[in-house]
């Protein structure tokens, strides 16, 4: 065990523990809010370890986390930056638990590879909640991340409906990654069911802006007759997407001869400005705000001991399981277009 000696209770004290364990149950059947499985303070810092601040969006996850904590009365440390290096946020959850934190949030890079500090946190007795990413293997009290199989879908949805017959570009993302994984496999699927006239061509760019630009320009050297784009993370993707284009005399504005439609997925404000420009068409917004409340709110509540259920929640979203049992709080992440981008409730309109 952890070293300490082990008591038996007496039947007196098992008898209270069966009725107390009896009562938490019943009150938590049909709630996903505040079922409580077990007793614990909720005392002690927060390590919070980020997986790369090259992109705006996690820029903007990293600006939200000191507030949402303050708000939900989450002592949390400076936060980590692992740099795109999964052995480096290995590393770094490492670090974290050498410093003594009871909680730890972290936005996984790799989903496989971050099996072994989530082993790691189970083994000192530190709860995780993992954001954005869900593990592959690993426990952790909960994901807080949106249904990437929707982005692959809306972004489907989006172009199958506006550029009806061509040539489409998918803009992958790390496919080390659940994210990458299922926006990938989502949109391809939904391009082949529904949409039989467009040509997907993927690129493959692994969340980085110069593998990106690179493979775009050489597609397009090729394909020169693209008819739509879907970049899967504009945080990284856009400002390449949009120079290459640029570069090449292919950056025509919604409504023009050649535009060329793209769909993004983040929600961030240089997403906003460039689709009241003109310049794309629609993005899925990722709250990044939302990320960072329920990160606080999960990673608390784990170490009071409070557990959920699948179902749906009090905030407008919806907690499942996960093939691998762990339990995902799939927040809302709605399609902006010209028609709604200025909407004051999206968060990419309330940071500059």
């Amino acid at each position: 065990m952890d070293g300490k000696t082990l008591r038996i209770p007496s039947r007196a004290a098992r008898t209270a523990a069966a009725a107390a364990c009896a009562a938490l149950a019943l009150a938590a059947c049909g709630s996903t809010k505040d079922a409580s499985g077990g007793a614990g303070g909720g005392e002690g810092k927060v390590g919070v370890v980020l997986p790369l601040l090259t992109s705006p969006f996690w820029q903007s996850y990293n600006d939200y986390v000191p507030k949402m904590a303050t708000s939900e009365g989450v002592d949390a440390l400076k936060t980590v930056n692992s740099n795109s290096d999964p052995s480096q946020q290995i590393t770094d959850i490492n670090n974290q638990l050498n410093q003594g934190v009871k909680g730890l949030v972290v936005a996984p890079l790799d989903s496989a590879a971050i099996a072994a500090g989530l082993d790691q946190a189970e083994r000192k007795g530190v709860p995780v909640v993992a954001v954005d990413v869900a593990p592959d293997k690993g426990k952790v009290a909960m994901v807080v991340r949106a249904n990437n199989t929707a982005y692959g879908e809306k972004a489907c949805e989006y172009l199958g409906k506006t550029v009806k017959a061509g040539k489409v570009v998918q803009m992958m993302g790390d496919l080390a990654s659940v994210n990458g994984r299922e926006r990938s496999e989502a949109f391809r699927t939904c391009v082949q069911k529904n949409y039989p006239d467009l040509k997907v061509l993927e690129v493959p760019a692994k969340w980085e802006s110069d593998t990106a630009a690179a493979k775009l320009d050489t597609l397009l050297n090729a394909n020169p007759d693209i008819k739509g784009i879907y970049l899967q993370a504009g945080g990284v993707y856009l400002a390449p997407t949009l120079q290459t284009l640029k570069s090449k005399g292919m950056l025509k504005k919604t409504g023009e001869t050649g535009h060329i439609a793209i769909v993004s997925n983040d929600g961030i404000p240089q997403e906003f400005d460039a689709i009241r420009k003109g310049q794309i068409d629609a993005t899925v917004s990722q709250p990044a705000d939302s990320y960072a409340k329920y990160a606080m709110y999960y990673i608390k509540a784990a170490m009071t001991g409070k557990t959920f259920k699948p179902g749906p929640t009090d905030h407008d979203s919806t907690i499942v399981k996960l093939p691998n049992g762990v339990l995902e709080d799939q927040l809302p992440a709605p399609l902006v277009t010209k028609a709604n981008v200025d909407d004051p409730k999206l968060w990419g309109n309330t940071v500059k």
